[in-house]
Order: structure tokens, then C-alpha cells, then sequence
């Protein structure tokens, strides 16, 4: 036992030593979580300073936000990858996410290299995963963006935003910027409160806010308006079945970047495959005309974003991710229980 004792005293100690060295050879960190330093005060994680702990994975692991279908992107990104792995020399594999929470989780474990977080939830990606956003989808004049819009049906007595008080709207999710941040900062200002004049419901995505409302499970929404046209686009919704009585000013779309701690060498290729990659005529189709990453930097062009989260009292910390996490499950249960009884029903 005193053995025992003795050997768990010496771990605590290596333990807390080796905490205090770190925290010793970092002099900032802001924000960011604690195995994190931002000693150049760009909001984002620094590279570490010792060598041994970049990486230089063999096979680079790429994801995009699960705004939607998430197979409809692993497609759409199938010319980038081949381009980044040509750029790299490396093997480039999609990773599959279905929902913000997993997204977050994988940057952070190290399971993730490469991605586009959607607009709320980079916060969180920089905050807690080391993320490291250094571009939007844009054109060579600028990056693009994207409004908050709040929907109704064409046939709905909703006609502006003061008659949504005592419906059922519905939101996305707890930590999506379009589909719940920003309405939640800017509608009362506009006399609407959410949860006080209206009852929220979270649909869990953009375009199931968006088939919810057209199928009368919800009275109205606040979406991305760039999903919106995507889904008219695609012919999935026409927007004669659609009323917007609400539109907001305009927000950066999806963060693209990388993991802080990867090698820098590979880090460079990695921004120069971003940079000098041109999209195919099939890509700019599905994103709204955008031909090009543009670069950006999560410390200016992500501030409004930053103002809304800071508004609606949203914490960038582990809590509020664990939060999101909770919500995300629960949403998944609720699907799964709904796809159940539904073929029960169809058995019987």
C-alpha cells in the first residue's frame, strides 16, 4: 500500500509539474481552451512551439459541415481532394459528420486535418479543437456571404415579423448562427423575442426547417438564406410556395482551415491547395457561383459572428459544447424513435 501511495504522489506531481511547465511556456491564451496558446493574439491557435508534437499524417482526413445530405458534399468536394492530395502528397479521405457537436469533437481528438465548419459552430472548432479557419468561398472580388431569412408559406396569414407572436417556429440548432444565434440577437430588437412571443422548436438542420415549414409541421423559420436558394436551385422547393418577411444583414458562410498542430511545412501546402484551387462549372453550381476559396482571418471577418454568439449569452467553452452535444443526441434519439414508429405503423 505505502508503495502504491508513493507512486501515485510521484504522478500527481509529474502531473502538476508538467502543467505548470506548460502553462509557463505559454504567456497567452485568450480564450482558447488550455491546450491551446495564443501568444500572437490572433484569436486562433498557435503552432506549437515544440517540433514533436506537430503531426504529418500519411492520409490527410477532409470534412464538410452536415448543413444537409452530407453525401451530397462528398461529392461536390471529390475535385478539391484529389487537388489537395496532389498538392500534398498525400491520401485524402472524407469523413462523414451528422451533426456540429461530432464535427467539433473529431477536430479537437485529432481524428480531423482538414474542414468547413458552418458559420456557427467555427467558434467552437477554434475555441476548443485548435482549428484554424483561413477561407471562405467567395469570387476574386470577395468573400461569400449569406443572410438570415425568416420563412412562412405564400398561403400563410404571416405577413411580417409581428405575426409570428404564438406560432411554432423553427429553429436549427443550439449552435447554429442563421438558424438560431442570430434571430435569438437580432429579432428583439425588431419587437420579437424567441421562446417569449413564439414557441421554438429545433429542427435539427437548415433544410428540415425549411420541408417542415412547407409541410406545415412548423408556422415559419429562420434560415441560411444560401441553403434556401441551394434547395430552390436543386428542385427540391419552389419559391412560389415560399414568403420571406425577413431579411438580415449579411454573414460569412462556412469557415474552411485546418489543425493547428500539423506539420508547418504541410500546413503551407495545405493553404496553397486552398488558395490556388478554381472550382469546376458543377461546383460553382452548388455553391451559389462561387468559384474560388477566399481568404480570410477568424479574427476580423468572423467578429460579427462573434458579437451574436456573445449576445445571446452562447460560451465557446467545453460546457457549452457538452450542451450542444446533449441536444444533438437528443435530436438524433427523437429521429430515430419517429423512423420506428413510422415502419411499425407501415408493418401493421
Amino acid at each position: 500500500m505505502p508503495n502504491k501511495l508513493v507512486t501515485g504522489l510521484l504522478l500527481t506531481s509529474s502531473l502538476l509539474l508538467s502543467a505548470s511547465v506548460f502553462a509557463a511556456d505559454c504567456s497567452y491564451r485568450g480564450v482558447l481552451d488550455e491546450k491551446f496558446c495564443d501568444e500572437n493574439k490572433d484569436l486562433v491557435a498557435d503552432t506549437p512551439k515544440d517540433s514533436s508534437q506537430w503531426r504529418d499524417p500519411s492520409t490527410l482526413v477532409f470534412t464538410y459541415t452536415p448543413v444537409e445530405d452530407p453525401a451530397v458534399y462528398k461529392d461536390a468536394f471529390h475535385e478539391f481532394q484529389q487537388y489537395l492530395s496532389e498538392k500534398t502528397g498525400k491520401k485524402v479521405i472524407y469523413y462523414t459528420v451528422h451533426s456540429n457537436a461530432a464535427e467539433v469533437e473529431a477536430i479537437r481528438s485529432g481524428r480531423l486535418h482538414i474542414a468547413g465548419f458552418s458559420t456557427g459552430p467555427t467558434g467552437y472548432a477554434v475555441n476548443l479543437g485548435g482549428y484554424v479557419p483561413i477561407a471562405v468561398k467567395g469570387t476574386a472580388e470577395s468573400f461569400q456571404g449569406y443572410n438570415l431569412i425568416v420563412i412562412t408559406r405564400t398561403d400563410s396569414d404571416i405577413k411580417e415579423l409581428a405575426d409570428l407572436k404564438g406560432r411554432v417556429i423553427a429553429h436549427t440548432s443550439a449552435s447554429s448562427n442563421s438558424g438560431n444565434l442570430a434571430p435569438r440577437a437580432l429579432l428583439p430588437n425588431l419587437g420579437i423575442t424567441p421562446d417569449k412571443d413564439y414557441q421554438v422548436k429545433y429542427s435539427g438542420k437548415h433544410d428540415q426547417s425549411i420541408m417542415g415549414v412547407l409541410s406545415g409541421d412548423y408556422d415559419a423559420a429562420p434560415v441560411a438564406s444560401d441553403v434556401f436558394h441551394r434547395m430552390i436551385d436543386a428542385g427540391r422547393i419552389q419559391q412560389k410556395d415560399f414568403r420571406i418577411i425577413y431579411t438580415s444583414p449579411r454573414f460569412p458562410t462556412s469557415a474552411f482551415g485546418y489543425a493547428h498542430d500539423l506539420k508547418p511545412e504541410l500546413a503551407e501546402k495545405i493553404k496553397e491547395a486552398f488558395f490556388s484551387f478554381r472550382f469546376s462549372k458543377d461546383m460553382q453550381a452548388t455553391f451559389g457561383g462561387a468559384d474560388r476559396f477566399f481568404p480570410i482571418t477568424y479574427k476580423e471577418d468572423w467578429k460579427v459572428i462573434r458579437d451574436i454568439a456573445h449576445a445571446t449569452g452562447t460560451a465557446y467553452s467545453k460546457t457549452g459544447l457538452q450542451k450542444l452535444a446533449e441536444k444533438d443526441a437528443a435530436k438524433a434519439a427523437k429521429k430515430r424513435a419517429a423512423k420506428l414508429a413510422k415502419e411499425s405503423k407501415a408493418k401493421s
